[in-house]
């Protein structure tokens, strides 16, 4: 079986699939949040699609469509959205039971949204969730040299002239960094500790650097499927 999308799917073939291979499907989720002024507020979604896409590939997995909304009280008053997400995802996966899919792998793209992603329940099948960051050694930020420099592999909307440092945590103390993190993800707690949004140096991301994190990823996350 090739990786497809949802789009290349239609009725009959996809239930003669279901029946006859038992494929994974993978559910990519992402947010919709300021990511400082030089990045779209659709990063996290653009990320994690793109990341889903060429694990498909690699894996032979289905692809669905990413949920676009995740969880991101913490960037107020900054621009968020968010959702009842454990309540999407407990009826998308509902709604795969009942269509006899046993095997789905939700790939999350926004730390926010691990609050509400392991409350969800596959009944009668195998899942598997994963956040992406963390199939990769160098430390993640947001809106940072990893993130901005995955965008700038995947994207054509970087604004790189508005590109500014933010919260850097280099030579603070570990239990400094700890309650700054732990700040970070209550309601309205990143803009008190970054406040234009930031966590971390984007100036120096470059696209090269991106392609390299996007293989580790993707990478790595094929081999802990393939377990």
């Amino acid at each position: 079986m090739n990786v497809m999308d949802a789009s290349e799917l239609y009725d009959p073939e996809f239930r003669e699939l279901i029946k006859s291979k038992n494929p994974t499907i993978i559910i990519p989720v992402g947010s919709l949040e300021q990511h400082g002024a030089h990045l779209p507020i659709t990063t996290d979604s653009d990320i994690v699609t793109e990341i889903a896409s060429r694990l498909g590939k690699k894996c032979n997995f289905i692809v669905f469509p990413t949920i676009s909304y995740g969880v991101s009280h913490e960037h107020y008053p900054l621009f968020n959205t968010s959702v009842d997400l454990g309540h999407w995802l407990g009826e998308i996966l509902n709604s795969l039971t009942e269509n006899s899919v046993k095997s789905v792998v939700i790939l999350n793209g926004h730390h926010g949204n691990e609050r509400s992603i392991p409350d969800v329940w596959f009944s009668d099948g195998e899942l598997r969730v994963y956040s992406y960051w963390r199939f990769m050694e160098h430390e993640f930020d947001h809106a940072g040299f990893v993130e901005t420099s995955l965008m700038l592999a995947i994207s054509d909307k970087v604004k790189m002239k508005k590109a500014k440092k933010g919260l850097i945590t280099k030579g603070l103390s570990e239990k400094e960094i700890q309650r700054i993190k732990e700040l970070s993800t209550e309601r309205s707690g990143f803009p008190k500790v970054a406040k234009n949004g930031v966590w971390g140096d984007p100036t120096k991301a470059t696209k090269k650097d991106g392609e390299k994190f996007l293989a580790e990823i993707v990478r790595n996350l094929a081999k802990e499927c393939q377990t």
